[in-house]
């Protein structure tokens, strides 16, 4: 009956789970390789955190142990808005908060590649009166209040969300922060009005840092609770709702004194640096979101935004290592910040000096790509076979709206030109003056004035050729942990299915 029930459930024109070939992608080996070091089971639960200033996706997976290890670490290749949760449609903002991501909410039809829903609003975002919608974490490196990866990237994380379905977990939890939640970034952004925000969901953020267990998360009185418990002399489990009065309960005790133990000496760093006068963070309320580094050195006149480069680390430093992934030719990197730029003080020119050397060539370098239009926010309608078993497990829905691919940017080059050092008077105007200055050293200005030895003309490189992505992408992507570079692609691959694929292990609901 089971079976009939779901058969039921599925369109026939929409393309099932078992057979799509993007979404059904094999978990790469070399990430199977690390699982099998860390003692991490395949099928294992997973849990996401994300970091805006950082720009990273941490994928952790439960060890045999029964605690959370981090697997791997994701450059995120764009995120929209400012640091700060969402609070209306249409501000832009990627959410931040704890999610729960179920299988219905996996869509494997995304015109982002692939994608899942991070599930906001929450019920703490309803009981604020917050709206929002479709809000993805997906590939296409395109957003507009998302979390958007590259598509080989995203092909990774949607395996290892699959798998761990398949091992019997229901649903994976998303956890959102602004930036990662150490006393000086809390200290750096003291003066910042999102704060008591900040400091609310660094509660769970502790919890999970001391226990390594993904922290059970309840709403009550407009604010999060983590892992509460009926008190001892309760008969039942405590009852939460988002905008009522808290039940009674109470959070066990390992977890409560270690907690307190972390945030007491996060406290006390967080004065010693605040005493020490660490700089605040200065608002950029102009520039529309970030990027990781490793992307922002691909991009012509890329910039991180509102993410952070490492210490010691330049986008040039970064430019000859391999992105991982495809960063596609529409890609729109953030804003750079012009406030700064502008008060800044000028660069001072180089005093233009006439020389009897060559006259040299100068090559103009090509100028950058015209950003294109962002993609609209939209997916296509449907969800395959995991969203119509979420929607009868009555586990959620999938996203269901459209997009169209914009145009491809094109890059024109400026031509060469030549330009020579103008001859002037000024040498002969100088040694007039010279000749009436007392006590002056002609030898020196003759040694000064002394033609200097000529310097070839560095050869013109040959324009490279323009090898971003196409308005009509392959249906598969390479692995990142495969090695995947820049611009690396299989053009017309046949899909890769293991023989415990989604095809074999619903064989009998077919």
């Amino acid at each position: 009956m089971t079976a009939s029930v779901l058969l039921a459930g599925c369109n026939t024109d929409q393309i099932s789970l078992a057979t799509n070939a993007k979404a059904n992608q094999p978990v790469p080996p070399k990430l199977i390789a690390a699982m099998a070091e860390k003692d991490m089971d395949l099928q294992s639960p997973i849990l996401v955190r994300l970091f805006k200033q950082e720009a990273e996706l941490e994928v952790w997976k439960q060890t045999r142990s029964g605690k959370f290890a981090l697997l791997k670490t994701y450059p995120i290749c764009r995120w929209s808005g400012d640091l700060g949760p969402k609070v209306r449609e249409g501000d832009r903002q990627a959410p931040e908060g704890f999610y729960s991501i179920n299988p219905g909410q996996m869509n494997p039809q995304s015109a982002y590649y692939l994608s899942f829903n991070t599930g906001y609003p929450n019920a703490f975002d309803k009981a604020l009166g917050r709206t929002g919608s479709q809000l993805m974490v997906h590939g296409d490196c395109s957003s507009r209040g998302c979390y958007a990866m590259t598509d080989e990237q995203i092909a990774e994380i949607y395996s290892l969300g699959r798998e761990s379905f398949f091992g019997g977990q229901k649903a994976f939890q998303l956890q959102a922060y602004p930036f990662k939640m150490t006393p000086v970034n809390m200290a750096r952004h003291r003066n910042n009005p999102n704060m008591p925000f900040w400091k609310m969901i660094k509660e769970g953020y502790d919890h999970f840092e001391v226990t390594r267990q993904e922290p059970k998360v309840d709403f009550c009185e407009k604010k999060y609770v983590f892992d509460a418990a009926k008190p001892a002399d309760a008969r039942r489990d405590p009852v939460f709702d988002a905008s009522a009065k808290c039940p009674a309960y109470v959070i066990p005790e390992e977890i409560a004194e270690a907690v307190r133990g972390k945030q007491a000496k996060d406290e006390t760093e967080y004065a010693r640096l605040v005493a020490k006068g660490t700089p605040v963070a200065r608002m950029n309320t102009g520039i529309d979101g970030g990027m990781n580094k490793v992307f922002a050195a691909k991009i012509p006149e890329g910039s991180t935004g509102l993410s952070e480069s490492a210490e010691g680390t330049t986008l040039q430093m970064l430019a000859m290592a391999k992105a991982p992934g495809t960063i596609p030719g529409h890609v729109n990197p953030p804003k750079p910040n012009l406030d700064a730029a502008a008060s800044a003080p000028a660069p001072q020119e180089e005093p233009v000096v006439a020389v009897s050397a060559p006259a040299t060539t100068r090559v103009a370098a090509a100028a950058p790509a015209e950003k294109a239009q962002e993609k609209s926010q939209e997916e296509s309608s449907g969800g395959g076979f995991f969203s119509n078993l979420g929607r009868k497990m009555g586990l959620g829905t999938a996203d269901t709206t459209a997009t169209t691919s914009p145009p491809q940017a094109t890059a024109s080059v400026a031509p060469a030109q030549t330009s020579v050092t103008p001859t002037t008077a000024a040498s002969r105007l100088k040694a007039a003056v010279t000749r009436f200055v007392p006590g002056h050293d002609k030898s020196k200005d003759t040694a000064k004035d002394a033609p200097k030895p000529a310097v070839a003309a560095k050869p013109a490189e040959p324009a490279k050729p323009d090898t971003r992505l196409a308005a009509t992408r392959p249906a598969l992507k390479p692995s990142v942990s495969d090695g995947a570079g820049e611009a690396t692609q299989i053009m017309r691959a046949a899909p890769v299915v293991q023989s415990n694929s989604f095809d074999s292990r619903f064989g009998a609901v077919k």
